[in-house]
Order: C-alpha cells, then sequence, then structure tokens
C-alpha cells in the first residue's frame, strides 16, 4: 500500500484526490498540508480520508509513513517542496508547471539524481485517448513530415480570477496564460514535436488591469528535422481571454491534416498546383481514420490516469510515462516564450545557464509589469471548470 502526502489542498487538489481514491487497494491518502490548514480540514471531511493534517510540509519531511507525495501548492514554491521531499527520500508528483524557472528545475533533477527517487510532472491531457492518439498518428507519419502546426490554448477567466492572492504577480504565479495555462498545451506539442530551433513572440495583457502578467501571447516556432521538416513552423496562442474557449491541435503533413478534436484532410492536387475541387484522397482519409479508431482505448484518463501510471511506477520498479526531462522541456519553450516577447527578438533554443532568462531573478528583473496587482484574496469559493 503506498502512503500519499497531498501538499495544498486549493482547488486542483481535488482532482489528486479524485484520482488517488480511484485506487484503494493500491493507495492511501495519510497527509493533507496547507498554509491555511481549514482548507485542508474540509478536504479531509469531504471525502472521509482520515488524513492528518499539517501547516507546513516541513512537518511531514521525515515521516515514515510517506511514499509519494503530490504537490498541489502554487507555482513559486513547486521547487523548494519537491526538492526538500526528495531530499528526504520520498517520490514526487508535481502540478504544472514545473517550477518557475530552468534554474528550479535542474535543481529538482539534481536532487532526483543524488535521492535515486521518482519526480513525475502533471501534464493530464497526454492521458486522453485524443491527444495519445494523435500522437500515434504523428508517430506513425502517415501524414508525412510536418510542415505546420497550429496550436491553439484559448482559456477564459473572468477579471477577479487575479483576484486571489498568489496570481497575477511575476513573483507568485510565476507568469499568466503562458505558463499555467498554456503549459498543458505547450506540453502536448513539446511531446509530439520536441523543442524547436527558434522563437518569436508577442507578450500583452488585454483584459485584466488587475495582473502584472500577460493574458494573452502569440508565438512562432521554427523546428528543423525530427517529425517536422526543414523550415516548418507551428504558431502557439496562449489566452485567458478567449470567449468559449476553442482549443485544438492541428498538424499539417505534406500528405493530410490531422487534429484534436479528430479531424481529417487530405487534399489532391491538380497539375496547375490547385486542389481539386471539393475531392480528397480518400484512401489516405480512410487509412487514417482506420489507424486512428482501432488505438486502444485508455483505461483511466487525465489526473487519475497519470496517478495510475505513478503508482505503476513505483510498484514496479519503473520510470512514469512524465519526468521531470519532460517538465523542464516544456518550460524552456515557456521560458524562451517570455524571452522573445520580453525583448522583442527571436530567440534560439537550447537556454543557457548565463541566460538571464534561466533564473527566476532574472526573468523578474526584466519582464514587463502590464499592470499593478492591487487585491489579494485568500479564498474565492466557487468551482475551477474543465
Amino acid at each position: 500500500m503506498i502512503s500519499v502526502a497531498i501538499i495544498g489542498t486549493g482547488n486542483i487538489s481535488q482532482q489528486h484526490i479524485k484520482g488517488y481514491l480511484a485506487f484503494p487497494q493500491r493507495c492511501k491518502i495519510t497527509h493533507l498540508v496547507d498554509i491555511f490548514p481549514e482548507k485542508a480540514e474540509k478536504k479531509n471531511a469531504d471525502y472521509n480520508l482520515g488524513a492528518k493534517v499539517s501547516a507546513s510540509h516541513k512537518e511531514i519531511l521525515n515521516c515514515a509513513d510517506i511514499d509519494l507525495v503530490s504537490i498541489s501548492s502554487p507555482p513559486f514554491c513547486h521547487a523548494e517542496i519537491a526538492i526538500d521531499f526528495l531530499n528526504a527520500g520520498k517520490n514526487v508528483l508535481v502540478e504544472k508547471p514545473m517550477a518557475a524557472s530552468l534554474e528550479e528545475c535542474d535543481a529538482m533533477i539534481a536532487a532526483v539524481q543524488k535521492s535515486g527517487k521518482m519526480l513525475s510532472v502533471i501534464a493530464q491531457n497526454r492521458f486522453t485517448d485524443p491527444i495519445s492518439g494523435l500522437k500515434k498518428v504523428l508517430d506513425s507519419e502517415l501524414i508525412g513530415k510536418v510542415v505546420h502546426a497550429q496550436i491553439e490554448s484559448l482559456w477564459w477567466r473572468g477579471h477577479s480570477y487575479y483576484d486571489l492572492w498568489w496570481r497575477g504577480t511575476w513573483e507568485k504565479e510565476g507568469g499568466g496564460c503562458t505558463l499555467n495555462h498554456a503549459v498543458h498545451h505547450i506540453d502536448m506539442l513539446c511531446w509530439m514535436l520536441g523543442l524547436p530551433k527558434k522563437v518569436s513572440a508577442v507578450i500583452s495583457n488585454a483584459s485584466h488591469d488587475n495582473a502584472e502578467v500577460e493574458d494573452i501571447s502569440v508565438a512562432v516556432l521554427q523546428y528543423d528535422g525530427g517529425l517536422c521538416s526543414k523550415g516548418a513552423l507551428a504558431q502557439v496562442t496562449s489566452s485567458v481571454i478567449h470567449h468559449g474557449e476553442e482549443q485544438q491541435l492541428v498538424f499539417q503533413g505534406e500528405k493530410a491534416r490531422v487534429s484534436a478534436p479528430w479531424r481529417v484532410s487530405a487534399n489532391i492536387a491538380q497539375p496547375n498546383g490547385f486542389p481539386v475541387f471539393k475531392q480528397q484522397n480518400e484512401e489516405l482519409v480512410s487509412k487514417l481514420n482506420n489507424f486512428y479508431e482501432s488505438l486502444q482505448k485508455l483505461t483511466h484518463t487525465l489526473h487519475t490516469g497519470q496517478i495510475d501510471d505513478v503508482l505503476t511506477a513505483l510498484e514496479t520498479g519503473g520510470k512514469p510515462l512524465i519526468d521531470g526531462e519532460d517538465g523542464r522541456r516544456t518550460l524552456e519553450l515557456i521560458s524562451a516564450i517570455y524571452k522573445a516577447g520580453t525583448e522583442q527578438r527571436a530567440v534560439e533554443l537550447p537556454m543557457q545557464k548565463d541566460d538571464p532568462f534561466y533564473t527566476v531573478k532574472g526573468i523578474m528583473e526584466r519582464v514587463p509589469h502590464f499592470y499593478e496587482k492591487t487585491v489579494s484574496l485568500n479564498d474565492q469559493g466557487g468551482q475551477i471548470t474543465f
């Protein structure tokens, strides 16, 4: 039986709790920690956990009845908490984003190497049928090399969203929609295509004058190799100002277009290069649809799917699907978007340790404060929606 501690009992912690409760024969939640202990007590009662409640993660670092720690606290303290527990000999599952800087990511990975323990970073969308299926389609190269990707991480959050005490500041949230919302889609893009060679971007705040951070960014990425053709481009829009929250990942290949939500198109060229009117390569479309439909469905999805993967890794001595290097790769692209948007110039990857955007301090000294945060609430109530 794997004993679990959950650090941070805000809204997202419910997904962790429900995930662990889905496997009562494999794990048990034994500890809840929150700097506002009343929030932890409420979760304890709501889910009838019978867990011990603490106000600081440091109080339970040396508890022998903890095998795995789930960190669902605000981003600014992910690294400190994860490193403390890894150094104390505990395995760690940390919410996205992994940390607030590449420097912190590297310190977390170093703690993994020193302790020999496991670190996994939440990227729950990989554990969905549409995304895992799309990944397998791209890997099959049935569409040929990717020539263009269109990533739309479009969310909507009301003005009061940034009134919560830790949101809306570079110091506590680490960034805006690019880091804390589009991290999902940027992780998916990195998983499918890897890192680009060059990044250009614009970042702005168009609708939230109570936040220092951006509420929209648009990036253009240049790829060169792997599943991509030489010169392939990708567009990534990160937003919390889009009503309707239409989100999609579209990949244009040499032979066909595929996407999540799933849709296939495959044009046929006339001798003059124009597409044949209202006609497609039906053989290829059918082949892609059949391949996609033949893929085995996942038994568990989203947070529950990733928790199942982490528990299996612990039980078998294997590795989780998503580790610290995966989390770091996603943050490297996000850091490059911030650097490109701040300095208004193209940024080449990989980023080096002497780059100012490698550290939290360097980022905070350079990024724009679009507005100043004026409201700081301890709790807002309400529910999160997906």
